[in-house]
């Protein structure tokens, strides 16, 4: 049996709120080893807990963690096949499962009776208060006295993320009761062109960090652990000039005629997302057929990738990660894909031969592959294409640059020259920049050096 790793600092500060503040948020950042902070808490406080968190890391993050930091919890992991079994099982101190489970425990409340602490790992997944899960999980949440929510990006679209989850948490303690009121003195609303859109105000983020604070608990990765340095640069690439014809015509007509057949973009949002497409090297139609234009951006990729020891790749087509693997199979390079196809066991195996160093790249789909899972052989994360979610942009980014990292890292972001891959990112800065002002401020007050 393996010696086990004593907590870092951190880790024990967050136990210890855990244990005196029983309802609470920790917006740590992602690789702070939140989970083992949470298992050690459950250990003190001698709770039956029901943990939820994405199907991706019940077994890579939950269970494992489990075995090297706390292996004398009894556990079980519900999936759907054999979720009733699991939840029946009264020997059991711990029942990990997925979100979906939620909807299941709705139609069998007596399940929970046991259960007296709930766990909810990235509890942006209940960001939106209209989604069937967030609704469901409204009615069962009563059950629990102990309450405890996580996630490194709290809100990463809008301050607006966090009114569902920490109302879930404190019942409309700290952020109020209703949506509608809270939206109003956080945001104001401005006319995009289609429709009004809610943007936060100047300086939200100190007024919510203060409410906040008093049942949230951060760590900043890089002042609780020693990392090397992570740089992350854009490769600007230009379009051949074909392809920056066909680029142009479909920007500015929303038509496009190939030899494979023609493109329409129905509004400006479809339009935007086949640029997009047609930048990466392929445009879907209607029907789901797919219009290959270019292989450059694939070809650009597996350059980096076998210049690499060890990598990960993030795609957000089919069509780039069909390709990927195609110049993988031909040049012989060893490589594994995690995205939804791939069963969450095939997932926990594939990550384990990738930290082994069997594999020189994996092809990852960020929302498969954005929590909870250490892929920290890699030195180098790379963007295939961008992706409009802050969330996982940050997450993925941190498989990578998080503990037990002994080398630099670099994340690749790859965007055409005058395309819309450059807004984009652009956005996605913007958008990180506001969630990083929120958890700069709630670390500052948690050392006391906000006025």
């Amino acid at each position: 049996m393996e010696e086990i790793v004593s907590a870092y600092a951190h880790q024990i500060e967050t136990t210890n709120f855990i244990v005196n503040n029983k309802k609470c948020l920790i917006t740590s950042d992602p690789g702070t080893g939140k989970t083992r902070s949470v298992l050690d808490a459950h250990t003190k406080l001698g709770s039956t807990t029901l943990v939820l968190a994405p199907l991706s890391i019940l077994e890579a993050s939950w269970a494992e963690d489990i075995q090297k930091f706390q292996p004398s919890i009894k556990y079980g992991i519900a999936y759907a096949k054999n979720r009733k079994k699991i939840f029946e099982d009264t020997s059991l101190e711990m029942v990990i499962t997925n979100f979906e489970a939620v909807n299941f425990l709705c139609k069998h409340p007596l399940l929970l009776k046991r259960f007296d602490t709930i766990v909810i790992d990235e509890f942006t997944a209940f960001k939106n208060r209209e989604a069937k899960r967030s609704k469901n999980i409204k009615f069962i949440i009563n059950h629990f006295s102990n309450r405890i929510a996580m996630s490194g990006t709290p809100n990463s679209n809008s301050i607006l993320d966090l009114w569902h989850p920490v109302y879930l948490i404190d019942d409309g303690k700290h952020l109020g009761e209703r949506y509608w009121a809270f939206r109003s003195q956080a945001c104001t609303p401005r006319f995009n062109g289609f429709a009004n859109e809610w943007v936060d105000k100047p300086g939200i983020e100190e007024v919510i960090a203060k409410r906040l604070s008093n049942i949230t608990i951060r760590h900043n990765l890089t002042d609780c652990i020693d990392l090397p340095d992570n740089i992350v640069r854009t490769v600007h690439t230009n379009l051949p000039p074909a392809i920056r014809k066909m680029y142009d015509t479909l920007a500015d007509e929303s038509v496009l005629h190939t030899t494979q057949g023609s493109l329409n973009a129905v509004n400006a949002a479809a339009r935007v997302k086949k640029l997009l497409q047609l930048v990466s090297g392929a445009v879907y139609n209607e029907d789901g057929s797919i219009l290959r234009i270019h292989p450059d951006r694939y070809n650009l990729v597996m350059t980096l990738v076998a210049q690499r020891k060890h990598s990960i790749v993030a795609f957000n087509w089919k069509h780039e990660r069909d390709s990927l693997v195609e110049i993988a199979n031909r040049e012989k390079i060893t490589y594994e894909v995690i995205d939804g196809s791939v069963p969450a066991h095939k997932r926990k195996d594939i990550v384990q031969r990738f930290q082994a160093g069997q594999l020189q790249v994996l092809f990852c789909h960020p929302q498969s592959t954005s929590h909870g899972l250490t892929l920290t052989k890699a030195t180098t994360a790379i963007w295939c294409s961008p992706t409009y979610s802050a969330e996982q942009f940050q997450q993925f980014n941190r498989r990578i640059h998080r503990a037990g990292q002994k080398q630099k890292t670099e994340t690749i972001l790859i965007a055409a020259k005058n395309t819309w891959e450059k807004h984009v990112y652009k956005k996605l800065n913007g958008k990180l920049g506001k969630m990083e002002n929120l958890l700069h401020i709630l670390t500052e007050l948690k050392n006391g050096t906000t006025k």
